[in-house]
């Protein structure tokens, strides 16, 4: 069987996630989904911009689509590169940083997906928000 998150650990992933942007002053949208990509939690800060709500979603469901932190995409998808074209696939993925796979027992059970802040931020907050399922 495969592992998987239960709702109490997406919401335990979203408060955490939630608590990173306020320490570090940014609001964010937060989505957690299952490692079918499917929404399990989501939250929007006060004053995260809207656009961020789809964007959010968007890098989860990448970093799921293709077991990989999203960040670890950018350099694949560049003109000439590899994967150049990739996120014109699958309804559109997101190739910049914030995405995040969430791991159990070495095998993929979902992730969390973070978007308002710069890269580095949602990277920041996303990391955050993930190291929580392992609580």
């Amino acid at each position: 069987m495969s592992p998987t998150l239960t709702f109490a650990d997406a919401q335990r992933i979203l408060a955490a996630g939630l608590a990173k942007a306020d320490e570090i002053g940014q609001p964010m949208n937060i989505a957690v989904v299952d490692a079918g990509g499917h929404l399990l939690a989501f939250g929007r800060q006060d004053g995260a911009i809207r656009a961020s709500i789809d964007i959010s979603q968007r890098k989860a469901l990448t970093s799921v689509l293709m077991n990989a932190p999203t960040a670890a995409l950018m350099e694949l998808v560049q003109p000439g590169a590899e994967l150049y074209g990739l996120e014109q696939t699958a309804g559109g993925m997101v190739i910049f940083g914030g995405g995040v796979p969430i791991y159990r027992d070495s095998e993929l059970a979902g992730a969390v997906g973070v978007s308002a802040g710069t890269v580095e931020q949602d990277v920041t907050v996303a990391e955050a928000a993930a190291s929580a399922a392992k609580g």
